[in-house]
């Protein structure tokens, strides 16, 4: 009999916590072979990334997973084998209760944010919180050995390898989406939260030798765009010139077309969580915009991340990329940092592959909880 799987997302940042959730669903029942219902408290935030869904509607069917509006007020419903709040997000009580009455109470995680830092390897799969004698586990993605692993589905770095690879796939995808790519110029991504740092960015690449193809997805760092082009506004379809700079604004795609976008690109700039690992998938030299933190834990986080991720390289291009990650997540000089990066670009174009291909040969978040599932039973 297969397991029944429950994932309950409350969407704070509107792409990372559903994206995360969404792709971890659909590949339970496409791999795993899992009956999954996807409780969502907006889903509206849902539609940009799955187009399909009837936000009027309380319960439906997507790509073989049951989608569920989570309200405000509880429908009720009886608890899955296996129950995931996403991201810490607080269980509906009447849910908690009804767990409590089951005669073999539910494997109960929180599936938590991602992160490099040291003390997640220690924490992972511990037993935290009891709710009436119902034992709730951490559960943590990660780089490590020892942790969950990241998002990645069956044969994913072979299709990517595959595209890249096929220069008539990538024309017509780019086709597809109205692009038609700047002959010689580099080809990236943008897709970050509003950010003071875009301007002086953006400005040494209008100025600099080589032009700069600047594909932004519908998203927060638009209105940062806006004004340094000096536009009214912007829209998917515009595109404008500065210099050496061209900068083309594209509708927000399906996760799946995200994919292929950062596949097509010879640097991503993404946000967040979801958009951060499939740039890593990409084998794609990337920028990270982390999710600000009271306190700027956040910091503590982008700079364990960076400590892991350029270990291997030598220490003048390690330099470059922590300071470009650093100037981009507080303010600092883009500019500088960028030439820093430019410096030494081959090294690490070819380290962003390695890594890619280092993190693949570990189990995939999936795979991590199926298999902790079925120890526990």
């Amino acid at each position: 009999m297969k397991a029944r799987w429950d994932i309950f997302c409350s969407v704070v940042d509107n792409y990372g916590d559903i994206g995360v959730t969404w792709r971890l669903a659909r590949q339970l029942v496409v791999e795993h072979g899992c009956d999954v219902r996807l409780w969502v408290d907006d889903l509206r935030a849902f539609e940009r990334m799955c187009p399909d869904i009837d936000v009027q509607v309380g319960q439906q069917w997507q790509e073989g997973v049951d989608v569920r509006h989570w309200p405000a007020e509880w429908p009720g419903a009886h608890p899955a084998d296996v129950v995931i709040a996403a991201f810490a997000c607080q269980l509906p009580p009447e849910y908690m209760d009804r767990m409590a009455e089951c005669e073999r109470a539910p494997l109960w995680m929180n599936l938590d944010y991602l992160s490099a830092e040291d003390w997640v390897v220690g924490c992972h799969r511990l037993p935290s919180v009891k709710y009436k004698g119902v034992q709730k586990y951490f559960f943590f993605p990660g780089f490590r050995p020892g942790t969950g692993g990241l998002l990645r589905e069956a044969g994913l770095l072979e299709r990517r390898q595959a595209f890249q690879q096929d220069d008539v796939a990538q024309q017509q995808f780019l086709q597809s989406l109205g692009v038609a790519p700047t002959a010689g110029a580099r080809l990236m991504s943008l897709f970050a939260y509003e950010n003071d740092g875009l301007a002086g960015w953006l400005d040494v690449l209008a100025a600099d030798g080589r032009g700069t193809h600047l594909l932004v997805p519908e998203g927060r760092i638009l209105g940062d765009v806006q004004r340094w082009l000096g536009v009214n506004s912007l829209s998917a379809g515009d595109i404008q010139v500065r210099g050496a700079l061209t900068v083309q604004v594209i509708a927000f795609v399906r996760q799946e077309q995200y994919d292929r976008l950062l596949w097509c690109c010879e640097f991503n700039a993404v946000r967040g969580e979801d958009s951060f690992v499939r740039a890593q998938w990409a084998g794609r030299p990337l920028l990270w915009h982390i999710y600000r933190q009271d306190e700027d834990i956040h910091l503590d986080k982008l700079d364990a991340f960076l400590e892991l991720y350029t270990a291997a390289l030598s220490p003048a291009a390690k330099a470059a990329v922590v300071t470009l990650w650093q100037a981009w997540n507080a303010d600092g000089d883009m500019a500088q940092s960028w030439k820093m990066l430019l410096e030494h670009w081959p090294e690490v174009t070819q380290h962003a592959e390695k890594w890619c291909l280092e993190q693949g040969l570990q189990a995939d978040l999936a795979t991590a909880l199926v298999q902790f599932y079925e120890s526990w039973i």
